[in-house]
């Protein structure tokens, strides 16, 4: 199956979906069908902010054009937080979309986890995930803007300062501290912050999740039609 990744939002991000899907793909040993297209993470940013979902799905379903056009089966958004507007990119898309937030809750379950603290966007801590964990109680830091805001300072400049990793992981420790079972990194260029790390406590990346799917659909192991929305495949 031909993958077609909508990137650059962050350029971090893109980066770790690029090398975790080629490991994963290598380990397989099948070869990875992959198109990449860049969009604009200021633009993201300001449509993100101003919750203005018709906006950003115009420049997704342009950008999914080009994906169709290279030959892509379906379009992946490298972003959680530019999960906001799915929904409205779904009902314009040419490709069928695959979801990073639509398998975490079953992911969350098989591992036995009742309740995860998020670290992410704060569209993303304020909405548990677009509402989307039905099985899976989600909590957040207490200022969930200025986490927030931290979130996307780092991801726009793809650099996680030492002073931003120490106030992650105390905002993780204080999800913990609240109850949470585990920390979900929920934004995909936390991994800025947290790769090579010991926490102290447990942590998943929801972009592991993502991407641990994206591989059993290049492999044949999954549906396409099970696991995406919108054009009939």
């Amino acid at each position: 199956m031909h993958l077609g990744l909508i990137g650059g939002i962050g350029p971090a991000s893109t980066v770790v979906y690029y090398q975790r899907l080629t490991a994963a793909m290598r380990l397989a040993g099948v070869p990875l069908e992959l198109t990449m297209v860049n969009a604009d993470a200021n633009v993201l940013v300001k449509n993100n902010l101003a919750d203005d979902r018709v906006a950003q799905a115009q420049v997704y379903a342009g950008l999914i054009d080009r994906l169709k056009a290279a030959g892509a089966d379906c379009a992946v958004i490298t972003s959680l937080g530019g999960h906001f507007c799915f929904d409205e990119t779904v009902a314009v898309s040419p490709l069928p979309l695959v979801s990073g937030v639509a398998p975490l809750d079953a992911a969350f379950v098989e591992q036995g986890i009742e309740t995860v603290g998020l670290l992410g966007t704060a569209v993303v801590m304020r909405t548990k995930l677009y509402g989307q964990l039905t099985k899976t109680k989600a909590i957040a830091p207490a200022d969930i803007d200025a986490s927030g805001q931290m979130y996307l300072d780092m991801a726009l400049s793809s650099v996680c300062t030492d002073p931003q990793r120490s106030a992650f992981f105390q905002q993780g420790q204080s999800l913990i501290d609240a109850g949470a079972d585990a920390v979900v990194l929920a934004g995909t260029d936390l991994n800025l912050a947290f790769d090579g790390r010991d926490t102290g406590y447990k942590v998943i990346d929801a972009l592991d999740v993502h991407v641990s799917l994206l591989v059993d659909l290049a492999t044949g192991k999954a549906n396409l039609a099970d696991h995406s929305t919108g054009v009939s495949v």
